[in-house]
């Protein structure tokens, strides 16, 4: 019986490269584009439905966000009841969700009960009415759901960061509860025929999507929106940052003050952007950064801290996020300054850059568990406009980025006297 020595520990192999799952593309004749991943094994498919959102108009803010969350509430011949037993009845799972660029449908099912729910995701597709009563709900439990979340600070913080970088565009939406009075019926009916058309869809099918799958989804909607008339407009407005740098909401009765700190960034497509990463890793990417070192583990300010790099269609946003005492909330903002200007100032030591490095690497490994995940990463290219190489250099550049280039990439973009801070709470 072979033993095994303890003494030394088991070799560490480094990550090569990243093989990733390529889609096979298709467009209908209606001009929905069509990408399957197929896994071939389990009898499982998740089929998206993606749209690109209409242009924000400030006058309307809420319309996107509204026909999206309402899609399932009612079609010509279906109620939102009708809808929620239709799918339960197969043991399938229907969702929808919006985000700043894009809004989605997702319909996860078994293959052999395809062909059953595919007509209810056809329905809501083609033909949701928006029914006036179910519009009065939404509103209601909106409005009480938003006035709920302005009592939470970090919510606020939230908001109020991203209105500062932003303005009134799509990402700076901040809704107030007196928005959703304002919504019509009319108007959730011309946003979602404007929208959700065939020339503005994207369809990917991950999964046991093999060629029956993909036949089923072609047959049901090839053709299915009818005549469209107006093409989606699409384009957004330009971003409008706050000159102001500093927001302060004060709370005279809070006992946590919620920070936000942060600027505008590079996006996904910046040849910067995986060099970035690794920076923000060091600083708050992770459990064991530099900022949950600090102002967590040694001075005990709070329960958890961390910094992150958002990307979006027309930019990007870096910020740093936390919950601290009220007592303590200055000092807290001091240490994160500190922690800011020392990747300006000193080298990353070795020792923390490799421990970065295989977290990095283990984490992108981990995230690719299966067929769906690929697909996931697909998404993060296609919408970006980027081609599968980008996840090659992201690996070189994790694995080789030296201590000197991330303190140039520090001070090239750390400029922590000209990042928005946005406290809500006491300071």
């Amino acid at each position: 019986m072979m033993q095994l020595d303890r003494k030394t520990p088991p070799q560490f192999n480094g990550v090569e490269n990243i093989t990733l799952i390529r889609p096979k593309a298709t467009e209908l004749d209606n001009g929905a584009k069509i990408f399957t991943f197929n896994s071939g094994d389990l009898d499982l498919v998740r089929i998206e439905w993606i749209f690109n959102n209409l242009r924000f108009n400030p006058a309307k803010p809420l319309l996107n966000v509204a026909v999206n969350t309402m899609l399932t509430e009612g079609t010509s011949t279906l109620t939102a009841a009708q809808i929620a037993d239709k799918i339960d009845f197969y043991g399938a799972f229907l969702q929808v969700d919006f985000s700043y660029d894009h809004s989605q449908v997702t319909l996860y099912t078994l293959t052999k009960h395809l062909n059953s729910t595919l007509p209810v995701i056809k329905d809501i597709l083609t033909d949701s009415i928006f029914p006036e009563k179910e519009l009065q709900t939404f509103v209601r439990n909106q409005q009480q759901k938003l006035q709920v979340s302005l009592q939470k600070n970090d919510f606020v913080a939230r908001r109020e960061f991203n209105k500062a970088l932003y303005g009134e565009t799509i990402y700076g939406l901040a809704a107030q509860p007196e928005d959703f009075q304002s919504l019509k019926r009319e108007d959730l009916v011309a946003q979602f025929h404007e929208m959700y058309q065939p020339a503005n869809c994207n369809i990917i099918i991950a999964g046991k999507a093999d060629p029956q799958i993909l036949e089923a989804v072609t047959k049901t909607f090839e053709g299915a929106w009818g005549e469209v008339t107006v093409p989606a407009d699409t384009a957004q407005p330009e971003l409008q940052p706050s000159a102001q740098r500093f927001i302060y909401k004060e709370k005279a009765d809070a006992l946590q003050s919620a920070i936000r700190i942060g600027t505008p960034f590079v996006n996904r497509t910046h040849p910067d952007f995986p060099a970035l990463q690794v920076l923000n890793t060091v600083l708050g990417g992770y459990f064991g950064s530099r900022l949950m070192a600090n102002i967590r583990e040694d001075k005990g300010y709070t329960y958890g801290i961390g910094s992150g790099m958002s990307s979006f269609k027309q930019t990007g946003s870096f910020f740093i996020a936390s919950e601290v005492g009220a007592d303590v909330c200055k000092a807290a903002v001091s240490e994160i300054e500190k922690e800011v200007n020392l990747l300006k100032t000193d080298l990353i030591p070795e020792e923390e850059l490799s421990l970065v490095r295989n977290f990095m690497l283990g984490s992108l490994l981990g995230s690719l568990e299966n067929v769906l995940s690929h697909a996931d990463k697909f998404k993060n290219l296609y919408f970006a406009g980027l081609d599968y190489d980008y996840y090659d250099r992201y690996t070189q550049t994790v694995k080789n980025i030296t201590a000197q280039e991330l303190k140039t990439l520090a001070n090239k973009y750390f400029d922590f006297e000209n990042f928005y801070k946005v406290i809500v709470g006491k300071y």
